[in-house]
């Protein structure tokens, strides 16, 4: 095996900007911040994934492409990497400490890093009207955006679709919170979110908001695909013009004391509640 050359600390500076993560790369003196997926496809766009699932998906899909791979010796055997994984790609033998002073502190990056591309996403238009997407409006953790990206990867969800303004970067916590998922599921960032379900209602697509206000049990909803299933933030619910551009707004009942739950926890039980009522592989 090659001799990996000297390892030098890139100066990634972490910048702060609302609940979001987002750490700066620098050529040739100036800073440059990673954008998010669908709204910076400029040369300067980055995308940092730590930890060892979101990295194995990331070097195993041809689509995206690595700059840059550092990884510790153990991360690397665990990793297993078959031949078409990571082709092209030197890995940089690190140690812990080395990636973790790229990252913030809270950050489990399990031995291995790339700084990579983001992926091209694919228009709203050129969606096909089938399956089951997801339209996230306004949700910022990107701790629970990833754990939905997850969900929707498990249950063959055909895309994700955000607001390109109030979404985390399809990058850092949210990368390694979606465990890989950002490789097999489209994140579509789009300018106006109410204006992306009218366009899927006259592409055909029944529009259901999740409401824990909502008219009609998620249960009793008569689901057919495709389908669009609309969430809305933690406490602030679904904007007003998103839930006038849903078809129906249901909610997820509970049967104990507690009657809200987590977003993240919410969307997969509505997954499952559309995968059992529209047949199974709803994706296809």
């Amino acid at each position: 095996m090659q001799q990996p050359r000297p390892y030098r600390k890139p100066p990634w500076p972490r910048q702060a900007r609302g609940n979001e993560e987002r750490v700066a790369h620098t050529r040739g003196g100036k800073a440059l911040a990673p954008a998010f997926t669908d709204a910076g496809k400029g040369e300067n766009a980055r995308a940092l994934i730590y930890g060892l699932h979101a990295v194995a998906e990331a070097l195993a899909n041809p689509r995206r492409k690595v700059l840059r791979f550092l990884v510790t010796e153990n991360a690397l055997r665990r990793l297993e990497l078959g031949k078409s994984e990571g082709a092209g790609v030197q890995p940089e033998i690190v140690s812990p400490q080395e990636i973790a002073r790229l990252l913030p502190p809270d950050a489990v990056h399990q031995g291995a890093l790339l700084d990579a591309l983001p992926l091209e996403a694919p228009t709203l238009e050129a969606l096909e009207a089938r399956g089951l997407i997801l339209a996230l409006d306004q949700i910022t953790d990107p701790h629970n955006v990833g754990a939905i990206l997850r969900s929707a990867a498990a249950f063959a969800v055909n895309a994700v679709i955000v607001p390109v303004r109030h979404s985390p970067a399809a990058t850092g916590v949210l990368a390694k919170s979606a465990s890989g998922a950002l490789e097999h599921v489209p994140l579509i960032a789009v300018r106006n979110l109410a204006d992306a379900l009218i366009l899927l209602g006259k592409r055909g697509f029944m529009r259901v908001g999740l409401d824990s206000a909502g008219e009609v049990a998620l249960e009793e909803v008569a689901l057919g695909t495709p389908l669009v299933l609309a969430l809305g933030a933690e406490g602030k619910g679904l904007r007003e013009r998103v839930r006038q551009n849903c078809d129906v707004l249901a909610r997820i009942d509970l049967p104990g004391r507690i009657k809200s739950l987590n977003v993240s926890n919410a969307a997969a039980i509505a997954l499952s509640t559309a995968h059992r009522r529209t047949g199974t592989g709803i994706g296809k």
